[in-house]
């Protein structure tokens, strides 16, 4: 018997975990294996999504001397993942509004907007922005 389709918004504080070594990492791989189930996961993302991964890791090429083999590597697999994209252009005019409101960054604002548009919880490894918004749930806690 199958059960119910599990249905999330991801931010980038949380695909990233797949691709770098950070507390909670454990808890995104449990999430992103709910891809391969039966029903398989419907994870959304905003467009953003991929350029906000990719600074990330720019940042650790940076900061922590990852080679860019490795995060030209993490890059494409990251394309091969089953996420649902959603343009930015459909939440920005929602965004603005909830970061002014939550004082959250418009980026950020995008994730939360999108996750309410589809009624569904967003998961992010950001605790403030948990915090904040009221139908986000901290990686932390999600089961």
């Amino acid at each position: 018997m199958n059960e119910e389709r599990s249905r999330f918004v991801v931010d980038a504080s949380v695909g990233i975990k797949l691709f770098v070594e950070e507390p909670l990492s454990d808890q995104a791989h449990a999430l992103f294996t709910k891809l391969t189930k039966d029903p398989p996961a419907e994870l959304y993302v905003p467009d953003l999504f991929y350029i906000e991964c990719t600074n990330i890791l720019l940042k650790y090429m940076r900061r922590f001397g990852r080679s860019l083999e490795d995060s030209q590597a993490d890059l494409a697999d990251l394309k091969t993942l089953a996420l649902k994209t959603v343009s930015t252009a459909e939440l920005m005019e929602d965004a603005i509004l909830l970061a002014s409101q939550k004082h959250l960054t418009a980026y950020d604002a995008c994730y939360a907007v999108l996750a309410r548009q589809l009624n569904i919880p967003l998961i992010t490894a950001d605790k403030p922005m948990a915090q904040a918004v009221e139908w986000a749930v901290w990686l932390g806690d999600f089961e």
